[in-house]
């Protein structure tokens, strides 16, 4: 093989963003080696530009016609390019809202912004793998990263537990995940690439085999896991409580929608001929999920935990989507993740903020806050009233296009469960609201009367008062804005090949016409 063929089928610039994250990543490393601590102060600025520097590569793929690489085992179509420019975004917020609370913890920066920018490059190579290999490399890429930020604050014994349950259950759960995709590989006589397999075990007559039920058993376990749908949450109220808060508001957007762009990409292109199954084990997962998650949120204490819960219940409304398997259910929930990224980061910066003046997250310590921090309330109450669903806020026009596209669809029942268990969840959002906001003075709590003097002129706050403020004012014209947002994620459907009805139907002929 020549070199210009070898170029053609590399297609080396497609990757061209995570090259970019590579770079910055190497950046960070060298100059905190270079100058040491001092570098502290502007290293995050470093890692963000980097960041944005990748979404704007990003921005110039868009419509690639040449989008496949390195053989077929990465795909940059429009689809990765929404999801990769997602977890680049959800990154960057994450690093802003990280310099202030790292530094306070008492460990490096240097060294957590580098682990941050390598599950970053996990999620971003798995929201285009379509290959096994680079599946499984990048899915432990993202998750071995999460395990370390986790446990990152060393000195705290929670973020020691949260990180191992998070190792252990993350582990079996991988485990779980390999021997699927193994057995997929045997079915498909060797294969390794997605769109081969499923044409393989077309062609050998497996498609309705009970080996490919425990396949996609098993698969779907491992995405489960990483969208923490119930009954694979397990670990996500004690990791959320535990954690770093900045890792657990990465892990909730970033982990989140990797593990989605996974289910859509390989469920879609490697388990068509058992398309009714997969949707109705998604069905149940959702199910599970948006009445635990907005159930068990009701009786939380700690606001992280509710916010724990509150994201099992968010992930439940987001497979309604997934299980609708239709253009306008894949485009309701890209847009529904792009949307949860502001109003959900807006929220975490808010806590994170709360609890480095007062040094809790107890849920009735926020009574009357309205009358010492204004901004931190308006904030707050903003990204809580969004992921309640109340309009004209972003939120209610994400769960109107999952809804509107799952009763399309058919799925009715899940349609008004998910409206019943909104009705649940804005309860105890607007709990949190009212407790800062109708409070009056006297009814204030003892950690409010003595809420520090509001200065963002403290080292570390400046880039904490920037991202509260990006995303407040995202999560606020998020909803004014609907219709070009869900025009951006209608066309990342319409241009993705693998989401266009034709092509299963194309498979499928072929592989009959092989026979």
């Amino acid at each position: 093989m020549d070199f210009a063929n070898l170029a053609s089928q590399l297609n080396a610039g497609t990757i061209l963003p995570e090259g970019i994250v590579i770079v910055t990543l190497l950046g960070v490393l060298i100059v905190d080696l270079i100058l040491g601590r001092t570098s502290s102060r502007w290293i995050g600025y470093l890692a963000i530009a980097g960041l944005l520097a990748s979404v704007v590569a990003l921005l110039f793929e868009w419509e690639n016609i040449n989008p496949i690489s390195f053989g077929g085992a990465f795909n940059g179509d429009d689809l990765s390019i929404v999801f990769r420019a997602l977890i680049a975004l959800t990154a960057a917020v994450t690093i802003l809202m990280s310099i202030r609370y790292i530094e306070q913890s008492g460990t490096a920066l240097a060294e957590f912004i580098a682990i941050l920018l390598t599950a970053t490059l996990g999620g971003m190579f798995l929201s285009g793998a379509s290959e096994l290999v680079m599946i499984f490399i990048s899915l432990e890429c993202l998750s071995i990263s999460s395990y370390l930020l986790t446990g990152y604050t060393k000195r705290d014994p929670r973020s020691n537990e949260a990180a191992l349950k998070y190792l252990l259950i993350g582990a079996s759960s991988t485990a779980v995940f390999l021997y699927g995709v193994s057995l997929l590989y045997g079915l498909s006589g060797g294969e390794t690439e997605l769109s081969a397999i499923a044409s393989e075990i077309a062609i050998s007559g497996f498609g309705q085999s009970l080996g490919l039920v425990i396949a996609l058993v098993f698969v779907i376990a491992g995405i489960g896991f990483k969208i923490s749908a119930a009954p694979f949450h397990q670990w996500t109220p004690d990791v959320y409580e535990g954690a770093p808060t900045p890792v657990i508001a990465f892990l909730s957007v970033g982990s989140k929608a990797a593990g989605f762009a996974l289910a859509i990409r390989l469920l879609t292109t490697a388990f068509p001929l058992v398309a009714d199954e997969w949707k109705f084990v998604f069905t149940a997962l959702a199910v599970l999920s948006m009445i635990l998650g907005n159930v068990v949120a009701l009786a939380q204490t700690s606001m992280k935990r509710m916010l724990a819960y509150s994201s099992i219940g968010q992930a439940g409304f987001v497979m309604i989507g997934l299980v609708a398997g239709t253009q306008a259910g894949y485009a309701s929930m890209v847009f529904y993740l792009l949307v949860y990224l502001f109003m959900n980061l807006c929220g975490f910066t808010c806590v994170i903020l709360f609890s480095l003046r007062t040094g809790t997250d107890q849920i009735v310590e926020y009574s009357g806050l309205y009358h010492k921090d204004p901004l931190l309330t308006l904030g707050l109450s903003i990204s809580l009233l969004s992921l309640g669903g109340i309009p004209p806020l972003a939120g209610f026009f994400g769960k109107i296009y999952l809804f509107w596209a799952g009763w399309q669809a058919g799925l009715y029942w899940l349609v008004l469960l998910g409206l019943v268990t909104t009705v649940v969840s804005i309860y105890y959002y607007i709990r949190v609201v009212r407790m800062m906001v109708v409070k009056e003075t006297h009814e204030m709590s003892e950690v409010v009367k003595n809420y520090p003097e509001v200065s963002w002129n403290l080292p570390g706050y400046r880039p904490l008062q920037v991202g509260l403020i990006a995303t407040l004012v995202a999560t606020s014209i998020a909803g004014i804005l609907s219709n070009p947002i869900f025009t951006l994620a209608n066309n990342s459907i319409a241009h993705t090949s693998i989401l266009q009805p034709t092509a299963v139907v194309t498979t499928q002929v072929s592989a009959m016409n092989n026979q």
